[in-house]
């Protein structure tokens, strides 16, 4: 079963808004990412999210669409530098799970799960953007199976 690897909506700054909540503009790009997930049918059984703001925010948008049947859950050790062996470990890949996080955490974790080496650029994450992994049984090994991201050019 794949996972779903999603970067949080583009936030207010610092000195806007110290919660860092999503900006209108990133809200609008993630209800787009989530409406096309949603017609594409994308099977997700729980979103789990870091304890930021701007993660939740994404994580609720993105329940709204999915409507993900364990619904949403926030974790910890899903910070912008928290040690990604700690998740990869603990992810179940017979459960359709959407992460939503931050970077530098979510490209090193690609990095991780697919070459046990954390800093190695596999993947670059747009803010909204999302990244499906998946497990190929017969290799026990992670693979890209497929990235949307908002600005396609």
């Amino acid at each position: 079963m794949p996972i779903y690897l999603v970067r949080h909506g583009q936030a207010q700054t610092d000195a806007n808004d110290q919660a860092r909540s999503l900006t209108e503009e990133g809200k609008l790009a993630v209800h787009g990412m989530a409406q096309l997930t949603a017609a594409f049918a994308i099977p997700v059984a729980e979103i789990l999210h870091s304890g930021k703001t701007r993660a939740r925010e994404t994580a609720e948008i993105m329940a709204h669409y999915l409507k993900p049947s364990s619904g949403i859950k926030e974790i910890k050790g899903f910070n912008p530098q928290d040690d990604v062996s700690h998740i990869a470990t603990g992810i179940d890949p017979s459960t359709n799970t959407m992460l939503v996080g931050h970077l530098p955490f979510l490209e090193s974790l690609v990095s991780y799960l697919l070459t046990g080496i954390r800093h190695k650029t596999i993947v670059r994450f747009q803010t909204g953007g999302i990244v499906c992994l998946d497990k190929a049984p017969a290799e026990n090994s992670w693979y890209i199976k497929w990235a949307l991201m908002p600005e396609m050019k």
